[in-house]
């Protein structure tokens, strides 16, 4: 699998010491950040990066088709590399995103864009949760 620096630079993108600090704290990331975390964490690898350089940076990239931009409800938009469908579940009171794959949800939509008429190209899934009060066992 490409490396997001290995797509930008298939693309053709100008690969600045900045962009690639904002290349790594993305493809570091484990969760969905929003800018200002992308921004944060950047700063401590290259204290002269500011937010502007960060958003403009994303935005091409969101351009570009290699991230892609979660507007997850209630919360700041949301960045992630671009690959395999998956599915998101929120926790509405921290904001904490965990991502999942369901093969019989996969299906399931599939075969109702068929029964409808249509072939499906792409489809989005987010659970909003709160923690169970249920004790795990």
């Amino acid at each position: 699998m490409d490396t997001l620096l290995n797509k930008c630079c298939k693309l053709g993108l100008k690969m600045t010491d900045q962009r690639k600090t904002i290349v790594k704290v993305l493809s570091d990331s484990k969760d969905h950040p929003d800018v200002e975390s992308v921004h944060k964490r950047a700063s401590k690898i290259d204290k002269k990066i500011g937010i502007a350089t960060v958003y403009r940076t994303i935005k091409l990239f969101e351009d570009n088709k290699l991230l892609e931009k979660h507007e997850f409800k209630g919360f700041s938009s949301r960045y992630e590399t671009v690959r395999e469908n998956h599915h998101h579940l929120i926790d509405i009171r921290t904001g904490r995103v965990r991502e999942f794959r369901n093969t019989l949800i996969d299906a399931m939509q599939k075969q109702m864009a068929k029964e409808m008429g249509y072939d499906l190209v792409d489809y989005r899934l987010e659970l909003y949760a709160v923690p169970s009060k249920r004790k795990k066992k």
